[in-house]
């Protein structure tokens, strides 16, 4: 027979604040693996290699521009897991068993949306099972959407990182090239680009033509 734990006046059953316990403490790792921080987050950080810069901005600032534009991005998921979900169960009208399997409905058509159709068929084929058809995303396992769905998310932060490279590569060939003409072969080019990347970044209005484009790349 479970224990029970009074809270406020209600029998909680101990399994379920174990669980919910659990649940609290994988959050970070679902919010990593199962949401659009991931590709931010890389996409932050080749930026400032690509720039050249050390320590800015810091890592607590990426991480926080992170996390606000997956609060923005995941908008429209959260607000059908607690529409559809989330209400229903605090009203007592569905069981926790369908509380997850309405809550997981639009997180899997979320990242179906973004998984490559290459990268779903390599882990079904690794799990044994058949490659849905269609739009049915509820016949796809969260074990196989998930690893499909963060191939295809490193994948794309990836390209847009070397997408990100290139127009501050030429500008460290150009001032590299001009220095070695002008015989100065001893003085550090980054030093010299760094000015140059910095001017071509904000006068391209950078971070805003990053974020909207990857926030428009989720829609």
């Amino acid at each position: 027979m479970d224990a029970l734990i009074n809270v406020n006046g209600e029998q909680v059953q101990t399994l379920q604040i174990i669980f919910i316990t659990t649940l609290l403490t994988l959050l970070p790792s679902m919010v990593v693996m199962m949401t659009s921080f991931t590709r931010y987050i890389i996409s932050f950080s080749f930026l400032r290699s690509a720039m050249g810069l050390q320590q800015n901005p810091p890592n607590m600032v990426l991480i926080g521009m992170a996390l606000f534009l997956t609060l923005f991005t995941m908008s429209p998921v959260v607000d059908d897991i607690r529409v559809d979900a989330y209400e229903p169960y605090m009203a007592e009208e569905i069981t926790q068993e369908e509380f997850f399997t309405r809550a997981e409905q639009p997180l899997k058509e979320f990242m179906a949306r973004q998984t490559e159709k290459s990268s779903l068929e390599l882990f079904c084929g690794l799990a044994k099972i058949d490659v849905p058809q269609g739009e049915n995303v509820q016949d796809i396992p969260l074990r196989v959407l998930v690893p499909a769905f963060m191939t295809s998310e490193l994948k794309r932060a990836f390209m847009i990182g070397f997408y990100l490279y290139i127009p501050f590569v030429l500008i460290d060939v150009v001032v590299a090239s001009t220095l070695m003409s002008m015989g100065m072969i001893m003085l550090p080019p980054s030093m010299i680009s760094m000015p140059f990347k910095l001017l071509l970044f904000i006068a391209l209005d950078g971070w805003e033509l990053l974020f909207s484009t990857l926030v428009q790349g989720f829609r």
